[in-house]
């Protein structure tokens, strides 16, 4: 196997430019217009999930093979419609690590299209690479050690420290070597057309619009073992956190804890007294909620639930024995061909397509291709012997 890290070292250890932070409409369209002129450039964003109910993008980062630029959205009050032609254009190439999730989040705020990506995430799994996050890889593949400090900032805090923009920058400045090398690899083993197909997946998956279900209480674990008054102290304070949640614009577990409802459901405090008494209940949460807490907990002990809640169903009704058959078979095969290749099992097929193959059962080669919705490389590979395995002669 060739030293790649030799042949490499040069081009992903250029040195960083001055501040890349762009933050004025005038540095927008210069970085723009770099960009624009590109054949392939790297990708990242950073969002505020872990700070806000109203998760955003907070930034957007980009490299060339000389030039990184840190685009603030805040800056711009969300308006980075300039950025949109590069993210559609089909002549230039995107390249992200672990692309999804970015992808979602700028069609959710922006609503961009996508075309020609690259992802060095699925890239290094359907290589077979043991250690599949930016910093693991970065660091065998070509010695460098990324910052870590910066992982759970919160990104959408101003003004941005020079700490801040150098983390970001640091996500996307590598990923043009990345990339070169995988696709080295991936032509060697035969796998680049496996990976677009892949590449072309992600430029379709679309986001889901959040919607509270103010019955999935009852999934949180250990609520099936209360009785009926806990069930209504859990369901009021599930409610009463949701609304508090959104008025401060805080993810709902910084307000209270899944688990500190549940043993709240359980001790059922009927004075702030009590609830200060309580082993466990931090003195900020008595504090800043005290009133609250007590009040779901008496409205929830005066409403018993009586009947099983009935949260939003997340699958399908549950398979039937001769599919649950199907899928131990299905599972087994695809587990061979994954130990073969030296991959993880939904590098061959997701559970997903085994799913919808066990239960629909389909009686053809070309209903098989149709109900996996699989595309044409996977089909070419693995459509027959899936048919074999659900209908072994």
């Amino acid at each position: 196997m060739p030293n790649y890290v030799d042949n490499y070292q040069n081009k992903i250890h250029r040195a960083f430019d001055n501040s890349p932070l762009v933050t004025t409409p005038t540095a927008l369209e210069k970085a723009r217009a770099v960009l624009a002129a590109e054949s392939l450039i790297a990708v990242d964003t950073e969002s505020d999930s872990l700070y806000s109910y109203f998760e955003k993008v907070c930034l957007i980062q980009f490299s060339t093979r000389h030039a990184d630029y840190v685009v603030d959205p805040l800056a711009f009050s969300k308006n980075v419609e300039p950025l949109r032609p590069i993210f559609a254009d089909t002549n230039i190439g995107k390249v992200f690590h672990a692309a999804e999730y970015d992808i979602l989040c700028m069609k959710r705020d922006y609503h961009f299209a996508f075309s020609n990506l690259f992802d060095t995430m699925i890239a290094a799994r359907i290589l077979g690479w043991k250690n599949v996050g930016l910093g693991n890889i970065l660091q065998e593949r070509f010695g460098v050690v990324l910052n870590k400090k910066m992982q759970r900032a919160d990104w959408g805090q101003r003004p941005l420290t020079d700490e801040h923009v150098e983390y970001a920058r640091e996500d996307t400045h590598y990923l043009l070597g990345l990339r070169d090398l995988q696709i080295q690899e991936l032509e060697r083993m035969e796998r680049i057309e496996e990976a677009r197909e892949e590449f072309e997946r992600l430029a379709r998956v679309e986001p889901t619009p959040r919607r509270f279900d103010p019955d999935a209480y009852w999934n949180i674990n250990g609520a099936r073992d209360l009785d009926k008054t806990g069930l209504g102290v859990l369901r009021e304070l599930y409610g009463w956190r949701e609304s508090q949640a959104r008025r401060e614009d805080r993810p709902p577990f910084k307000i209270i804890s899944d688990s500190t409802m549940l043993y709240l459901a359980d001790a059922r405090p009927s004075s702030i007294r009590e609830l200060d008494n309580i082993p466990g209940i931090s003195s900020y949460l008595v504090r800043r909620y005290s009133r609250a807490i007590i009040e779901a907990v008496t409205q929830g002990h005066a409403a018993p639930q009586n009947t099983p809640p009935k949260p939003r169903a997340r699958m399908e009704q549950p398979l039937d024995n001769l599919a649950r058959d199907r899928m131990t078979k299905l599972k087994e095969w695809r587990k061979k061909c994954a130990t073969e290749r030296g991959v993880e099992s939904d590098v061959i097929v997701s559970n997903d397509v085994l799913m919808a193959l066990a239960r629909k059962n389909p009686r053809t080669l070309e209903n098989v291709v149709a109900v996996s919705g699989l595309g044409p490389w996977k089909s070419k590979m693995y459509a027959e012997q899936m048919f074999k395995v659900l209908h072994p002669k």
